[in-house]
């Protein structure tokens, strides 16, 4: 028997979200994002949901795993607000 080992995009697939249209779980105060030399949230999140467009840092809550790295590694305090989603919202793992 041969298992495929599955890449992590074809695991995060699996997950399902609920997305909270009316209430994002994280919020950035983008002036404080805008000073940040450093963003690492550009590089620690595993779903990749913080890009950086014409200088200014941007969030997609809608696939957040709600691991909580984001808001470990700011040390400029950009993110202004960080909590579980509401319930019945947010990501449901699916595998692993």
């Amino acid at each position: 028997m041969t298992i495929k080992k599955q890449s992590p995009e074809e695991l995060l697939g699996l997950n399902k979200f609920t997305v909270d249209e009316g209430e994002p779980h994280i919020i950035l105060d983008k002036a404080i994002c805008a000073h940040c030399k450093e963003k690492p949230c550009l590089i620690v999140c595993p779903a990749v949901l913080y890009t950086l467009k014409n200088g200014e840092i941007n969030f997609e809550y809608a696939g957040c795993l709600e691991c909580g790295t984001c808001r470990i590694v700011c040390k400029k305090k950009g993110i202004k607000q960080w909590k579980h989603p509401r319930g019945t919202f947010g990501v449901a793992f699916r595998y692993g």
